[in-house]
């Protein structure tokens, strides 16, 4: 071999020597930084020692519930809702009562209306001593009678002086025109009055007075419907918390035993127990644990969150949750068979229909009810005055009171009123067809409650099973990988068939307790309704 082959062997031989030790400096960096980062996370929720301060609320599921019942925008709504139709139910019953109106009236005649009396050939002819038009209707009626008082005045030797009216600065030149018409009325027209008015027979009315009662029944079963959604939606979230926290245990197991993992084969490794691919592989899962343990602290946020909005409370509001998802586990028993046979009585969708229907039955009888005859009242005092000069002290004001009964008889309306029962009628049968379609919705969706449960039930015995051998596992894999009888391989093989079985187990617990909320919806069961329960003591 050259020499200079020696020399390039030596100096390559300490470069190697030099990046192998540069290659172990690295890997203890990055393992510290691993057991380092996520030390805060884990301290902050760590089963029962996460920390909670005093401005963190910590709520039960009762709690979140009375909170969200008080709370929520959509309950709130609904029960303004109720409100407002309480108000027009009263409002409504007014239309009993008497409508009273006071009036008044001003008006000014520009140019006085004329009128003529008698036909057009009367107007084109005179009479003796009489004129056309009216003038001479006038005269001929009044000529037998002025003829009778000049008579009685030659009796009495008293001459006669027949009447001429005076003619005022303010009155007309004349009171009729040349071609014989007369002007009527003042100048200066004033009326008030005060009128009363109320139904007496109108059987319309009534029947539409009882139509709004089942208005406000209906928005109160919308409000019972608002705040059943409101309880399933803060159950559903609740147990989402729940979850995510368990989900973050599994998590933080797996980083802490990929952790004493390493530590151990960085003891055997420099014991020369084991292989540097061993040790790579152990910091390769403690670096892999954390972006999981990330995910799932990132997920109690998410899910706090949720469950705030859904509360209606501040979204910055410092909460936490009671409990945790296994304690859920000992309530994971119900009779499915009972489930299948549960009434939709209490279903709020089922009863609204119940109401629509029967909302529907009253609108078609006061259709009906229009072809009944309607009598009503009314009541009316006026004072009334005119006079052509504005003076208010000289104005004589003329009372004159009615009393009016209105029969209406409805004889003829061009088929509208038929048609319109019609409609109404049809509008009822596709109501019907609804609830028909709705039932068996419902249906479909309890049995697929109670599926989901079932097989949640049959998961959780199979994986709580599971659960004990892989646990068994685990521990023979770690001490036999302790001792030097068994590979890294094998104890992350174990490890992750314990992570996948304990994830199993929350699994099914969530799902079950997730459709029981939903089911409890469906079958209408109230919060505050103790003996509506889907829980067999």
């Amino acid at each position: 071999m050259p020499r200079n082959w020696g020399v390039i062997f030596v100096v390559d031989r300490r470069l190697l020597i030099k990046n192998r030790l540069i290659y172990m400096s690295l890997k203890k960096c990055i393992l510290i930084l691993a057991l380092l980062v996520p030390m805060a996370a884990r301290a902050q929720y760590r089963g029962e020692e996460r920390p909670v301060t005093d401005t963190t609320l910590v709520l039960t599921l009762d709690d979140a519930l009375k909170i969200a019942l008080s709370e929520n925008v959509s309950v709130k709504v609904a029960d303004m809702e109720v409100e407002r139709t309480k108000y027009a139910r009263k409002g409504s019953y007014g239309q009993l009562f008497p409508q009273i109106s006071a009036s008044g009236m001003y008006s000014y005649a520009i140019q006085k209306q004329k009128v003529y009396f008698g036909s057009d050939s009367e107007d084109e002819g005179s009479g003796s001593g009489g004129g056309g038009g009216m003038a001479g209707m006038m005269a001929g009626m009044m000529e037998p009678i002025m003829y009778y008082i000049e008579q009685l005045y030659l009796a009495t030797n008293t001459p006669f002086i027949p009447y001429v009216a005076p003619v005022t600065p303010d009155s007309d030149s004349s009171s009729s025109s040349g071609d014989g018409a007369i002007e009527m009325g003042r100048r200066n027209q004033v009326s008030l009055g005060l009128s009363a008015s109320m139904p007496v027979v109108n059987f319309q009315l009534w029947e539409s007075l009882r139509l709004t009662g089942d208005q406000v029944e209906l928005a109160v079963e919308q409000a019972r419907e608002s705040r059943l959604g409101t309880v399933t939606s803060v159950k559903q979230a609740y147990y989402s918390v729940l979850m995510a926290k368990a989900s973050y245990d599994v998590y933080n197991a797996v980083y802490e035993n990929a952790v004493e993992n390493c530590k151990l084969t960085e003891r055997r490794y420099n014991a020369q127990k084991a292989s540097e691919m061993d040790l790579s592989r152990a910091q390769a899962n403690v670096a892999s644990a954390i972006p999981n343990l990330y995910n799932a602290e990132n997920s109690i946020f998410l899910a706090l969150w949720q469950l705030k909005a859904v509360m209606g409370v501040d979204l910055d509001l410092a909460i936490d949750v009671a409990g945790s998802l296994e304690d859920y586990a000992q309530h994971m028993f119900y009779d499915i068979n009972e489930g299948s046979e549960a009434s939709l009585d209490r279903n709020s969708q089922m009863r609204q229909l119940a109401t629509q229907a029967e909302m529907l039955a009253k609108q078609i009888r006061m259709q009906q009810y229009a072809y009944l005859p309607s009598l009503s009242m009314q009541l009316s005092y006026n004072y009334y005055t005119q006079s052509d000069k504005f003076n208010l002290s000289q104005w004589k004001w003329l009372p004159s009171s009615t009393l009016v009964f209105n029969l209406s008889i409805p004889i003829f309306s061009g088929g509208q009123r038929y048609h319109t029962i019609k409609q109404t009628r049809v509008q009822a049968k596709e109501l019907d067809l609804q609830r028909v379609n709705a039932e068996r919705q419902l249906r479909i969706g309890i049995r697929q409650s109670l599926s989901t449960m079932e097989t949640s039930m049959r998961s959780y015995d199979a994986a709580r099973e599971a659960l004990k051998s892989a646990e068994k596992a685990y521990d023979v894999a770690a001490k036999s990988y302790e001792v030097g009888r068994s590979t890294l391989t094998d104890l992350n093989n174990t490890e992750l068939t314990l992570t996948q079985t304990r994830l199993q187990a929350l699994q099914a617990v969530y799902n079950f307790v997730n459709a029981k909320a939903g089911l409890e919806q469906t079958l209408g069961y109230d919060f505050t309704d103790e003996t509506a329960t889907l829980e067999n003591e």
